[in-house]
């Protein structure tokens, strides 16, 4: 049986990911502080610091964590017998709003601390020549989401569960999410696969979602009527505004993040793997509200 060195192995996807793979493969588990002694076929790199929304966090942490120990694990890997690696960067490495439509090559201007110091891990790894009979991979997934996933689509869905009706209807817009059964599935294919090219890769599933359709749907899996009010955007804005004066639970940010657009392509991954992803978008968001109700 074949060996991963996996770090990040008690996070969200960390966890996921050793029960998708564990009747394939062993795992080598590592803990920050420890010397990466990598002894294992496969690295697969998930530990790094998260955007901190509340942006309370010491931003050199991001780069100490997120960048640094990247390099450290990566430097390990290509003297080590290790014949793949895959690194979790994040769209955010690239854009915090999207225009039009995220690709890899859209030209990269990270607005945060979180992903100057995913940008940085990433050109490092680029920037070294990979040696004969090694494959790298950088994974830029977009909002992952799945049962045990504690983010803000679980918030979303505590709304809606107490029956509060949804105001912001007006806003159409259309969001891209990542499914953990779908990002478990690419990595299997990345690890046993020796034909996928090495590279760069944007993760997402295959259709982007509105918030209206999250709410509806929430809605369903709760069995309770869907409460959409279309309050003039207008109006939604200046209460947002007074929110940013006030520490009201709307504010101008969270606004933003729940009715901005940020539609990722998944054209090249798809094109590199040449399967289709087990779920669709509204399959993998159901099971995860599902598991918000236990």
């Amino acid at each position: 049986m074949q060996t991963i060195f996996l770090t990040g192995s008690t996070g969200f996807v960390g966890s996921n990911l050793r029960n998708y793979l564990s009747d394939q493969f062993a795992f080598q588990t590592y803990a920050r502080g420890e010397k990466p002694l990598i002894k294992a076929d496969v690295v697969v790199h998930l530990a790094g610091k998260a955007h901190d929304t509340k942006n309370v966090a010491n931003p050199q942490e991001y780069y100490q964590i997120n960048t640094e120990l990247t390099r450290e694990i990566y430097d390990a890997f290509l003297v080590s017998d290790a014949r793949v690696f895959i690194f979790m960067s994040s769209v955010k490495a690239i854009a915090d709003t999207v225009p039009d439509v995220l690709t890899e090559e859209t030209p990269p201007n990270p607005a945060t601390q979180y992903g100057k110091s995913k940008l940085l891990a990433e050109q490092y790894i680029l920037a070294q020549p990979i040696p004969p009979g090694k494959r790298v991979y950088v994974l830029r997934p977009c909002m992952i989401h799945g049962p045990g996933n504690k983010g803000n689509l679980n918030l979303l869905f505590q709304v809606v569960s107490k029956g509060i009706p949804w105001p912001l209807a007006a806003f159409n817009n259309r969001r891209s999410f990542c499914s953990i059964d779908n990002l478990c599935f690419i990595i299997r294919e990345l690890i046993t696969r020796e034909d996928i090219p090495s590279g760069v890769y944007q993760v997402a599933d295959n259709e982007t979602v509105a918030t209206n359709d999250l709410i509806l749907w929430m809605s369903d899996s709760l069995s309770k009527k869907c409460r959409l009010l279309k309050v003039p955007a207008p109006l939604i804005k200046w209460i947002a505004a007074v929110g940013d004066r006030l520490s009201l639970p709307l504010n101008s940010e969270r606004l933003q993040k729940l009715t901005e657009n940020y539609v990722v392509s998944n054209q090249k991954l798809l094109k590199a793997i040449g399967k289709p992803l087990p779920f669709s978008a509204r399959e993998g968001l159901i099971k995860t509200f599902q598991s918000f109700k236990r």
